[in-house]
C-alpha cells in the first residue's frame, strides 16, 4: 500500500473522508451477517465479496479484526421452520452451511470472528438492562422497547425525522409504544417459539440490539467500520448506532 491517504464513504457524512484507524497500525471491522432463513442470492455475495476485498486490501497495512455475525434466531427463522416442520436451530445451522459453501466458491475468506446471536444472550440481556437503567428503554409485559424520543440525533444515518417516521415493514405498531418507531430489544416468548429467561420473562432477543452486543464484545464499543448491505442503513443500522451510543454514554 503507497503512503497515499486512504478514503473511505462515510454514510453518516455522505462523502469519502480520509480514514485514520482508531489505534496505530491495526483495524475493527464489523460486518453485518445474514439472517439465515433461506439460500444466499446475489445481493448477498456483492455484500460480502465487497468487503472481503476491503479486508484483503486493508491487511497490506493493517493488522485486521474482522468480525461478520450470524443471525441465527428471528421472525424470518421460525416462520420458515414453521413452513418447513423444522427446529428453527436445525434450520439456521442448514442455511449457515450452505452459506458457508457459497462464499468459498466465491473465494470470499472467513472473517476473523463469525458469531451467532444465539451465543450471546448473556451479553444482549447484560445490554438490554443497561439501556433500562440509563432510561433510553422500558420494558412492557414481558417486551423491552427502545424509546427514540430519548435519542436526539435518531434519524441522522438515514436522514430522516422522527416527525415524518411511519412503522417501516419490520416493525409492529404496537399501542404498548410510547412512540410507533419504538423498536424492540427484548420479545417476550410466545408458544412454539426458541426462548431464554431474562429479568423480563422468558422471551428472545430483537433483531438489532444483537449486532450492538456483539461488535462491543468482540471488537469495542467504539471500533473503525462497521459495514453491511445499503438496505440495513435503516432501520438496522440506524437502530444501532441508537442503542449503542446511548448504552454508552
Amino acid at each position: 500500500m503507497s503512503s497515499m491517504t486512504l478514503h473511505i464513504y462515510d454514510t453518516m457524512a455522505g462523502q469519502k473522508r480520509p480514514f485514520t484507524p482508531l489505534e496505530p497500525g491495526k483495524v475493527g471491522i464489523y460486518v453485518c451477517g445474514p439472517t439465515v432463513y433461506d439460500m444466499s442470492h446475489v445481493g448477498h455475495a456483492r455484500v460480502y465479496v465487497a468487503f472481503d476485498t476491503i479486508v484483503r486490501y486493508l491487511r497490506r497495512k493493517f493488522t485486521v479484526n474482522y468480525v461478520r455475525n450470524y443471525t441465527d434466531v428471528d421472525d424470518k427463522i421460525i416462520k420458515r421452520a414453521r413452513e418447513h416442520n423444522e427446529e428453527p436451530g436445525v434450520l439456521a445451522q442448514r442455511f449457515i452451511s450452505e452459506f458457508e459453501a457459497d462464499m468459498q466458491s466465491l473465494g470470499v475468506a472467513p472473517a476473523n470472528l463469525q458469531p451467532r446471536v444465539t451465543d450471546h444472550i448473556k451479553e444482549i440481556v447484560d445490554l438490554v438492562e443497561r439501556l433500562i437503567k440509563s432510561g433510553a428503554a422500558y420494558p412492557v409485559d414481558g417486551d423491552v422497547y427502545f424509546s427514540i424520543e430519548k435519542f436526539p440525533t435518531y434519524g441522522r444515518l438515514g436522514r430522516r425525522r422522527i416527525d415524518d417516521m411511519e412503522a417501516g415493514a419490520r416493525v409492529e405498531v404496537d399501542m404498548k409504544k410510547h412512540h410507533p418507531m419504538d423498536f424492540a430489544l427484548w420479545k417476550a416468548a410466545k408458544p412454539g417459539e426458541p426462548f431464554w429467561d431474562s429479568p423480563w420473562g422468558k422471551g428472545r432477543p430483537g433483531w438489532h440490539i444483537e449486532c450492538s452486543a456483539m461488535s462491543a464484545k468482540h471488537l469495542a464499543e467504539s471500533f473503525d467500520i462497521h459495514g453491511g448491505g445499503k438496505d440495513l442503513i435503516f432501520p438496522h443500522h440506524e437502530n444501532e448506532i441508537a442503542q449503542s451510543e446511548a448504552a454508552s454514554g
